[in-house]
């Protein structure tokens, strides 16, 4: 099997490229080896039915002028408007927003993580206001302070207030 550099070697001493000696040198391999004249005349019916095709096609218009539709039309499509980016306003907020964002959710990933990490926990009941919860787990203990405004009011009905 013949290979690359050779088919190519072949190729080049049909289209006329190879230098003198180079020629005579291919032109005396082709007179011992039979793969090579096969690859030779095949190139060949392959030269002469590309010029038989090419030779059937006319076109309307001449040849300069049917290239310089395809260079016009190619050039139109380059100079397609580009597409607008964003805002310059807009590209400022992001340029704050996303580093800030990023930065917010550090911050609420590391105060989850540290204040669930605590052993005492202090609540706050939504349904009374007036009542705080105070649980220290590792002590088993448990705080319940009630302000109530009953305080205030028992200080206001004393006796000495009742006239």
């Amino acid at each position: 099997m013949m290979d690359y550099k050779s088919q190519l070697k072949v190729q080049a001493y049909l289209d006329g490229e190879l230098a003198e000696g180079e020629a005579r040198e291919v032109a005396g391999w082709l007179a011992r080896d039979r793969e090579a004249v096969a690859l030779l005349a095949e190139l060949k019916m392959t030269r002469q039915a590309m010029a038989d095709f090419e030779t059937g096609i006319k076109l309307p218009e001449s040849r300069e002028f049917f290239w310089s539709k395809i260079e016009r039309h190619l050039q139109a499509s380059e100079a397609v408007e580009p597409a607008r980016g964003i805002s310059p306003l807009l590209a400022a907020w992001r340029r704050f927003l996303v580093p800030a964002t990023g930065l917010a959710a550090v911050l609420m990933v590391t105060v989850l993580l540290v204040r669930g990490s605590g052993n005492p926990d202090a609540e706050s009941s939504m349904s009374d206001p007036g009542a705080f919860t105070y649980r220290d787990y590792k002590n088993g203990t448990t705080l319940v302070w009630l302000s109530y405004p009953a305080d205030e009011l028992a200080e206001n009905e004393s006796p000495a207030n009742a006239n």
